[in-house]
């Protein structure tokens, strides 16, 4: 898979995905300080929401439109995306911010309209939200962009990961990077799941990331050694900017921390062969090998007082220890010489 020219996959280092979200905090200033940010810390790409509080709710005042729990306890749904929502006159703006600064900028539609935009903006790629994998109307829409497709999975059962799958594929390219994703803003480590990274790539035969909402990197780096591709997690420029999503994003420190400690991981994964690496050849003579421990004379039979398995490891190998003994000396030799095939008849 290709996002703007990179390719995704386990050949190349994990992709760092930096999500703005709400964490703009109503600023298009801030918005690009905290994408040149990313880039400057080490992020491949940043995500925006691409959304209306009208394309998401009703303005209404109902009990179903009050968020009673979690993060964002006490918000009325319309005045919660009032409040997060990237406004659509600042996305050209923005992804012209993101080319001039080099980091690739794509977004998360929540309706046909969003996705309109995006396609008008040439976005390299389509994030479907894990709260939007039901909506298998907006997903068909989306493939039939035939443009790559993030789909996080957050909350989704089996079933609806099949049809959301099923929905991409069939109307799409078939470039599908699915993330295993826990709903959760933050996530606890205990509940990450990280197994899914498995699950989901045998099951599936797709590219598997993860979009993690844990506020450290335990579970990023245990999703790298099971074969994620790709990390995607929540950023802020500063904490000092209180938001909507600031609780469980990282800062730039953090993102730094991430890119370095995923790609070390990455590169402790290696080929998985019987090759050994380079830089254990200078250790091969601390290995055993076999060497005369007396004098001898040619003539004379070797036998198990004479030869010793021995460090360093500049003799024949200890697994011809039996095949020369009562064997006759060809040459004499001295305590601490090598035992080779050459002095030996």
């Amino acid at each position: 898979m290709f996002i703007d020219g990179k390719q995704i996959g386990l050949s190349n280092e994990p992709y760092i995905i930096a999500e703005l979200s709400a964490n703009h905090c109503g600023s298009i200033e801030l918005a690009k300080k905290t994408i040149m940010s990313a880039k400057e810390n080490g992020a491949d790409a940043i995500k925006i929401q691409t959304y209306t509080a009208n394309s998401m709710t009703l303005d209404c005042n109902k009990d179903d439109f009050l968020i009673k729990e979690g993060t964002w306890k006490g918000y009325k749904l319309f005045d919660l995306y009032s409040e997060a929502c990237t406004p659509y006159e600042w996305h050209k703006e923005l992804f012209d911010f993101a080319k001039k600064s080099n980091i690739t900028i794509f977004s998360t539609p929540f309706d046909e309209e969003a996705v309109d935009l995006l396609n008008e903006l040439n976005v390299p790629a389509f994030k479907i939200a894990s709260f939007e994998i039901v909506d298998l109307p907006l997903i068909k829409y989306v493939a039939k962009k035939n443009r790559p497709i993030l789909l996080s999975t957050g909350m989704a059962s089996k079933e609806e990961i099949n049809d959301a799958i099923y929905v991409a594929k069939k109307y799409g390219s078939g470039d599908i990077l699915l993330f295993h994703c826990v709903s959760d803003y933050p996530a606890s480590t205990e509940d990450s799941n990280i197994n899914m990274i498995k699950t989901f790539k045998e099951k599936y035969n797709v590219e598997v990331g993860l979009s993690d909402h844990t506020i450290n990197n335990t579970a990023a780096l245990a999703a790298v050694t099971l074969g994620a591709v790709a990390i995607e997690k929540h950023f802020i420029h500063s904490k000092k900017y209180k938001g909507p999503d600031s609780s469980f994003s990282i800062e730039p420190k953090q993102l730094k921390e991430l890119k370095l400690s995923t790609t070390e991981c990455w590169k402790a994964l290696g080929s998985g062969n019987f090759e050994r690496p380079p830089s254990e050849s200078k250790n091969l003579v601390f290995r055993r090998s076999l060497y005369f421990v007396e004098d001898m004379k040619s003539g004379d039979v070797i036998t198990k007082k004479n030869v010793r398995r021995l460090r360093p490891g500049y003799g024949l190998s200890p697994k011809f220890f039996d095949q020369i003994i009562n064997k006759k000396l060809k040459k004499s030799v001295e305590r601490g010489d090598r035992v080779s095939w050459d002095c030996i008849e």
